[in-house]
């Protein structure tokens, strides 16, 4: 096992921390006697050291820091109650715990680095010395305790291996203690009794002998009263941003979520054998897509998954959907474990040219890495969906909404049921079963007084498949009464059994109690589960592929992708950091297929937006800085994390400075080609993207701002009802996008909008719907995979203190409403040629290049000959 690194985690509570360095301490004097020339060997006779002085002198300074907190706790104490000139010995120790942390700022404040500006340099080493201070404060308050476990350690360790020579093996699991333990602040007042003791003895003996030393002690004595509040405190678990949406923000986001789900339920199925359509295209004429990619194929099957979360969609249909998908992909043509760009969803076929994106690929990975473990979860969550009734509920809703709040009578009985159940919910299979029969009864006559409406036939398709499949994994629940086995064997939850505890009726049951029936069920839970780990099995098989002729080992770099056809890997490669690049990355890295150097070869080049530093992105589109959040955690106060905030941020500045619904990302856009097929490119932000000519279009696409969702809820959300209302919505959602760039508009309008739905728009909307109203449930999937645990590290790169900016002056021109006529290229001009940082401008031809600088250097080249050398 030499090519394995455990990762020990950080201390999540301060308990935990003094858990650690306790057993580190106890292992120091464990080893003591290698401080001595001679040593005891194998067979038991003293031998000369083989340790160096250097390791000998580390080995010192560790016991060195166990004693620390016990000689200034004492030198406190001593000075304020035996040593003359308690003011000095109380200033002498404050040197000590402080001194060190004024040390060491100012030595950071003259290493300044030279492609940082001084006010920035000067404000991350105020940040420092803040921290330092607050951590010396903090070391200072928890002496006493800190004290008491060293002196622990050691006298319990001494003892051990001097006198009783027992339990020398003592040692318990980093894993347990510290998860299991109260941490309330009573437990921190027990825990560190010792502290608020010392303080109380100490002010005591000091009032009665010499009350005038409580004016220097007195603060520092409040400090260990107080130090199990202060440590309780700083232990508190972090909270997540909660959004704060109201109830009507929250009905339309689950109205949403109902519609855009039936796109995947009315395209995705056997005419394209379970697999989706790139697009459905509404105007000009009416399309479909026949064609599919790996992104798509992955966020088809989350979706599936996610329709399950929110109860739109029984497990059996789940499974069969899922199992129908994986089977045609297993039988796809592939080269070494890559799907190819793009397959004919008819006749199954590669389309031509055959090629392999990098990025499709590991969105494709992702997704069925975190498809596996949620349906392994099947087998041990309840036959009924614990959302059964509100996927219901969901789908009710959309048919009111349809209806223009213009409820048929026929549906009265159906609405006062589903208000009922909904109040009250049933918490046994009896209950619900008989509620799931009422609903789908009513549902099925309002069915016959309003045909002509889908969603009403929705409704009751529903209901139906609800019952039907409570029906086949309980068939007792038909007979009048019903003969329920359950009192015999407690259901997991509310009443409700799971799939592995039906699978063990027929063992659990004596042959008197287990009818034909029972029989029955037990039979088909265990075939059912067979069929989860089946598939389960095989999405972890098809995620498996070999990145080695995608690596481009020189630069450490993904490439772009591979062109199957011509045997040839593209020169250009993925080199940042905020691309949606970082998901495959991730995934490979997890896998064993990449180094960990890939990761951190990708550019972090920081950008100021909004007064905050971001990483800076291609074209500056929400696709790249949000797409892998759908299924990858995040994790607050990391680059990542602000990032993300920042992106949105100025996402929505810019659509307030422009005058439209913000939200720009690839899209497709007005224009059409000679089969009246939309177009389709990346459109972005300036100021966010390194592309130039960003200004030059202003394409809104409604996914962008669902995205958004999972980063800025609430403002997402408005903008979400403001195209809604602005009519931007149509039967699976929300469209395509809206152009308002002027010369693609016809005479007279403002903007057009792009009637189509892209699959894997559509699944990143649901997905990121799935993200806030469910609480992260496929990040919780993809953190609990047992391959990405010890990965999940790279996820949490701190907010670098003082960065270098990338000076994107192309911002600068962005305001600028861009009209039909204006084409010429922006023109930068500087007056200053000392900047902190050079300004480059490059010309090429792709043959000829041309590099000037502000301060007048440059080169030239023809090819790879230089015609000018750089000066």
């Amino acid at each position: 096992l030499s090519d394995v690194q455990l990762y020990e985690d950080y201390p999540a509570c301060y308990s935990a921390d003094v858990n650690r360095r306790y057993r580190w301490i106890r292992g120091d004097w464990q080893i003591a006697q290698w401080l001595l020339p001679q040593v005891p060997g194998l067979d038991g006779t003293l031998r000369k050291n083989p340790l160096s002085a250097l390791s000998r002198w580390k080995l010192a300074d560790n016991l060195r820091r166990s004693l620390t907190p016990v000689a200034l706790t004492l030198l406190f104490v001593l000075g304020w109650t035996v040593m003359a000139s308690p003011g000095f010995w109380t200033l002498a120790i404050l040197g000590i715990l402080f001194i060190p942390a004024l040390a060491t700022s100012l030595l950071n404040v003259l290493r300044k680095p030279g492609d940082v500006r001084w006010s920035q340099h000067f404000g991350a080493a105020i940040h420092t010395l803040n921290q330092h201070f607050v951590q010396a404060a903090f070391a200072m308050a928890c002496l006493p305790y800190e004290a008491f476990f060293s002196l622990d350690a050691m006298i319990r360790t001494l003892w051990r291996m001097q006198v009783t020579h027992q339990r020398l093996l003592e040692w318990t699991a980093s894993g347990d203690p510290h998860r299991q333990r109260r941490r309330d602040l009573l437990a921190f007042y027990h825990m560190m009794a010792v502290a608020p003791a010392l303080a109380v003895v100490t002010a005591l003996g000091l009032a009665l002998a010499k009350p005038l030393v409580l004016i220097v002690a007195g603060p520092i004595l409040l400090l260990w009263f107080a130090s199990p509040a202060i440590a309780w405190w700083i232990s508190r678990p972090l909270t997540r941003r909660k959004s704060h949406l109201t109830a009507d923000q929250t009905d339309f986001l689950h109205t949403v979520s109902r519609k855009t789900w039936v796109f995947f339920e009315t395209f995705v199925g056997a005419d394209d054998h379970w697999l989706p359509p790139d697009n459905v295209q509404e105007h000009p004429v009416a399309v479909v897509a026949h064609r599919t990619s790996p992104t798509n194929m992955g966020l088809s099957l989350l979706a599936n998954l996610a329709a399950y979360d929110f109860g739109y969609l029984p497990m059996g249909r789940l499974i069969q959907r899922t199992a129908s998908a994986l089977q045609t992909m297993k039988n796809l043509e592939r080269y070494r474990g890559h799907f190819f760009n793009w397959y004919d969803t008819q006749s199954l076929k590669p389309l031509q040219p055959i090629y392999i994106s990098s990025v499709d690929s590991g969105n494709l990975a992702g997704s069925l890495l975190t498809l596996q473990p949620g349906l392994l979860a099947l087998i041990d969550a309840p036959i009924l969906n614990v959302r059964w009734l509100d996927g219901i509920n969901d789908t009710f809703c959309v048919l009111v909404d349809a209806a223009e709040s213009h409820l048929p009578a026929s549906f009265q009985p159906f609405q006062q049921t589903l208000t009922a159940a909904l109040q009250t919910r049933p918490t046994t299979l009896e209950s619900a079963y008989s509620c799931l029969d009422a609903l789908t009864t009513h549902a099925e006559s309002g069915v016959h007084g309003n045909a002509a409406n889908e969603w009403a036939q929705a409704l009751a398709r529903h209901c139906r498949e609800v019952r039907d499949e409570l029906l086949s994994l309980a068939p007792w629940l038909a007979t009048s009464p019903p003969t329920s086995p359950l009192p015999l064997v407690k259901g997991a939850q509310g009443g409700f059994p799971t799939l592995r505890e039906l699978a063990k009726l027929e063992l659990l049951l004596t042959p008197e109690e287990c009818s034909p029936l029972i029989q029955d069920a037990s039979r088909h839970a265990q075939v059912r589960i067979a069929a989860i780990e089946y598939v389960a099995l095989q999405a972890g098989e098809l995620a498996h592929m070999d990145y080695d002729f995608l690596f481009d080992e020189a630069r450490h770099l993904l490439a772009i992708g591979y062109n199957v056809s011509e045997r040839r890997r593209d020169a250009s490669n993925y080199d940042l950091l905020a691309s949606e690049a970082r998901l495959c990355s991730f995934i490979a890295i997890a896998q064993g297929q990449l180094p960990q150097e890939n990761w951190f070869a990708l550019g972090r080049l920081l950008v100021m937006a909004g007064g905050e530093p971001t990483l800076l992105s291609w074209s500056g589109s929400m696709f790249e800085y949000l797409m892998p959040l759908l299924i990858m955690p995040t994790y607050e106060n990391t680059l990542l994390d602000q990032t993300c905030l920042v992106a949105v941020s100025r996402q929505i500045a810019y659509g307030q400075q422009r005058g439209v619904p913000w939200g720009v990302s690839e899209s497709g856009y007005n224009t059409v080609d000679i089969h009246f097929n939309y177009q389709y490119r990346a459109f972005g932000v300036p100021g966010l993207g390194l592309k130039r000519g960003l200004a030059e279009d202003l394409v809104i696409a409604p996914y962008a701002s669902a995205l958004a969702l999972m980063v800025a809820p609430e403002a997402a959300c408005l903008n979400l009802q403001r195209l809604a209302a602005a009519g931007f919505a149509g039967r699976f959602g929300f469209y395509e996008a809206i152009d308002y760039t002027p010369s693609r508009l016809p005479r007279g309008q403002t903007s057009a909008v792009v009637r189509s739905f892209m699959a894997h728009h559509q699944g990143m909307s649901f997905l990121a719907l799935t993200y806030l109203l469910l609480d992260r449930p496929m990040q919780q999937r993809f953190a609990a995979a047992p391959l990405f645990q010890a990965t999940l590290l790279l996820l949490q790169e701190r907010i670098p203190k003082a960065p270098a900016f990338y000076s994107n002056t192309t911002s600068q021109i962005t305001d600028l409403r861009p009209t039909a006529s204006s084409q010429d290229a922006p023109m930068r001009v500087f007056s200053n040629p000392n900047t902190p940082l050079p300004e480059v401008q490059l010309l090429s031809n792709g043959r000829y290049h041309v590099m000037v600088t502000n301060a007048g250097g440059g080169y030239s080249r023809w090819k790879d000959l230089a015609v000018t050398r750089w000066r």
